[in-house]
This record gives C-alpha cells, structure tokens and sequence, in this order.
C-alpha cells in the first residue's frame, strides 16, 4: 500500500467527479484535501460579497461529501503549502488551473519554490474544455471573434476530454490538529443577504449534477427560443455551479451532446463556447479587466453622476426592465442573460456611466461572477472589447421588454408597483394617461420613480460619445 501524504488543493473545483488534480492524487498515496482562502493576492478581484456567500456553502457540501476531512485556511497560498509539507511530510501538491493573471503569477511562483524543495508540484485542466494555449489561429495568435474561435478553432481542435469518475480509492488523510472551521472563514455577509439568496439555490455538487440532468431532460429541447424570455424557465441557471466547479464544463458538454443534434443544442453548446473564449480572452490578454482592448475608448467621454449610478443599482431608473433585471440581481444573485444585456445597455450608453462601475457592481452581486465572464461581458456591452456590440447597438428597455416580456410577467415579478399596469403602459408608464395610472395605484416619482433618462434623448447623446471618438 502507498503510503505517501499528497495535498489536493481544491479551488475552483469543489468537486469529487471529473476532478483530474483529485483523481492523480488518490492514485498517489493519501490524500489531504485542503482550501485556501487568499484574499491578498487576489487585491481587487477578492471575491465578492455574493461568491463568497455562495463559497461557504459550497465548501459545507464538499466538506460532506469528503466524510468531514477537508482542511481550509487563510493566507498566502505558498506559506501555508510549505509548512503543510515540511509538518506532515509531504510528497506532492497538486492542484487544477485557473486563469486569472494574479493567479497565474501566484502559482507559478509557488510550483517553483515546491520543486525547489523536491516536492512534486502538478497541475491539471479541470475547469475548461481547451486550454487557452490550444485554440490559436493559423498564425499563432488568439482569436478576437467568437464565431471563428468556435467554430473553427474549438470545433476543429482535438475533442474535449471525457468526464472522469469519482476516485475509486481515495484514501484521505487526517492527522492535522487545530484545523480551522468553514464558519472561522467569515464567509457570509454581516448583513441578512445569505437569507435572501436562499430560497433561490440548492448549492454543491449533487445539487448541479440534478440540475444539469433536469435541463438537458426537460429545457434544452427550447433552449434556442426560450433562452430570450425571462419568464421562461427556459435556461440552465449552471453558471454558479461552473464557476465554483461543482460541476465541470466537461460533464455538461457530453451529457448535452448525449442528445440529438437540433438548432437548440448547438446553441446551447455555444454557450458554453462563449465561457471557453472568455477565458480565452483572459488568458492572452491579461489586462482585460481593466483596460480597453479597442484603446480608441481610452478617450471616450464617459460622464460622473453618483446619483444616476446608485439609481442603476438599487433598480431605480423609472424604466421598468432595467430596474426588474437590477432587483432580480440583488434578491437572487443572478439575472437573466437577455436582461444583463438590457441593463448593461442602460448603464453605458443610456447614462454613459463607465463599464467599470458595471463590471464592480455584478463581481459583488453576481454568484456567478467570474473575472473571465464579467470582463469580457462588460467589454462586449461597451463595444470596446474583443467582438464587441456595435456602437450603435443600443437596446431600448423599453422595446425588449414588449418583445421579450410581453405579458410582464417577468418585470412585475420584481418590480410589484407596477402589478396592476396594462401591458400597453408597463415599459413606458410616463406615457401612461393620468387616469391609467390611476387606476394602476402607480404616481410616479412617489411609489414609483419617473425615469431617470429621456431614452430618445440619451440615444442621441451615445451615438454623438461615440461619434466623437473618430
């Protein structure tokens, strides 16, 4: 029997299945599981309020499913693996890659000074279907277009590899004292958020496995259509599972593509394509979180109003769809991806408000805020990153709504002061009559803001920003 002590250094990977790192370690000796939660490394891309909210439940689950043998600590990712070893001898650390560039630099760092000290460091592709270094144009250099990277590029590379199973033998190792506990993280928030979010989620690995078999069963047949209407129950709602690895983007591609080949399952697996070149995007182009790829933007004149930016992110606009998307985000952790669109619009064009307030808000809302994603989201929504919307591309909330909403469902979900609205008035209740609104119980500006921006108004003065850039 082996009897080394290897450490698997869960990150986003919180996982038994398809875990490639846990997998090599259990094959080498006993295993000591552990998480670390590094906020000073990470500097501005600590996680967020929402994740970390999100993270502590996710580590409760995993903690079960290891018979309550997971270790966590806090600190520096290279002390804390260098005193494990020294104290408790071990062989090897492994762990799977992520992507964002402060984790980049850590890591190697860390694989260095652990060779160093003739410790085997390993690390695995855990958390995306291509490495980033594996989907290049013939020239060499990374796609900036989704749909050649895709289809051309993913789509004609080597196939993804098959999901693993769970370790057969995965001895666990134990003979740590003083460990700390999930809860000395100080994971949740101070204030009753974590009861909010609640209702909305079942988190861990079981619960992704579960949802991912419902969708593929009983939505993916509508995904193409659905996937547009929020009402609609219509979309997987995976992407908390994917960030955190509950689940992996392996398991979800092969059990997706267990189905028959329909418009809806192509788009489906573009989707996922689209994480794929997020990451992609990362990767080559570090500074993505930050600076403009289009660097023309780097002059655009963008405006400062405090008062229009809180509006924005406590759904206060006055136009009913903006304020529905911003209020799911803040009671549920997630919004609609057609909605995120919608209010990603408002908020940099509407109110010419820099994308990087929009990118901060959702890091601290969103469960699924994913450095690679919500960069590469915001730019897209700007118009100045890699594939970006057009700068003329400005959704009106109030023509989405009408068309993707029609009934209201969706937006008098969130925003219950405009229940009783008819459907002509929902989107544009400053045009209602007197009597209209009336009769709605609604008096805007009192128990309902007016809107925060003529939308004709501010069009003209997006298209005029953008303009002024040539």
């Amino acid at each position: 029997m082996n009897k080394n002590i290897v450490i698997h250094w869960f990150r986003q990977d919180l996982r038994l299945y398809d875990n490639p790192s846990l997998t090599e370690a259990a094959q080498q000796g006993s295993v000591l599981p552990i998480y670390i939660l590094d906020d000073n490394n990470a500097g501005e891309h600590k996680l967020g309020g929402a994740s970390r909210w999100w993270l502590h439940y996710s580590l409760q689950a995993l903690n079960k499913s290891l018979n309550g043998k997971l270790s966590v600590y806090i600190g520096d990712p290279e002390k804390i693996l260098i005193d494990l070893a020294e104290e408790n001898n071990i062989e090897g650390v492994y762990w799977n890659r992520c992507y964002e560039p402060w984790r980049i630099r850590r890591d190697k760092k860390i694989k260095k000074v652990l060779e160093a000290r003739n410790i085997k460091a390993k690390s695995f592709n855990g958390s995306l279907l291509w490495e980033p270094w594996d989907v290049l144009k013939k020239d060499g250099t990374p796609y900036k277009v989704f749909t050649p990277y895709y289809r051309k590029g993913c789509l004609s590379a080597i196939a993804p590899r098959t999901p693993l199973s769970e370790p057969k033998y995965l001895g666990l190792y134990d003979g740590l004292l003083n460990k700390l506990t999930i809860a000395d993280l100080k994971l949740l928030p101070a204030i009753n958020w974590n009861k909010q979010l609640e209702p909305h989620w079942d988190i861990g690995e079981i619960s992704a496995q579960y949802k991912l078999e419902k969708f593929i069963y009983n939505r993916l047949e509508n995904y193409k259509q659905g996937r547009d209407f929020p009402s609609l129950n219509s979309v997987s709602r995976l992407s908390p599972h994917l960030h955190f690895g509950e689940i992996s983007p392996n398991q979800v591609w092969y059990a997706a593509k267990l189905n028959e080949e329909t418009d809806d399952l192509d788009h489906f697996l573009s989707e996922i394509g689209w994480r794929e070149f997020s990451h992609s995007l990362l990767y080559h182009f570090p500074e993505l979180p930050r600076n403009n790829l289009q660097t023309k933007f780097d002059n655009f004149p963008w405006l400062q109003n405090t008062k229009h930016l809180r509006c924005w992110q406590k759904g206060e606009t006055g136009h009913p769809l903006v304020d529905a998307g911003m209020r799911e985000l803040w009671q549920t952790g997630y919004m609609h991806n057609r909605v995120r669109m919608v209010v990603g619009s408002f908020l940099v064009k509407n109110l010419l408000l820099h994308w990087h307030h929009g990118e901060k808000w959702f890091w601290d809302c969103l469960l699924d805020a994913n450095l690679a994603n919500n960069s590469a989201g915001w730019q897209w929504i700007a118009g100045c990153g890699a594939d970006a919307a057009p700068y003329f591309r400005i959704f009106n909330p109030c023509t989405q709504g009408q068309k993707f909403d029609p009934d209201g469902e969706y937006t008098k979900r969130f925003v219950p002061e405009l229940k009783e609205m008819p459907s002509k008035y929902l989107f544009n209740p400053w045009e209602a009559p007197e009597k209209i609104l009336q009769k709605a119980g609604v008096t805007l500006g009192e128990n309902y803001p007016a809107p925060i921006v003529n939308l004709k108004q501010s069009r003209v003065r997006a298209l005029d920003a953008f303009k002024s850039m040539k």
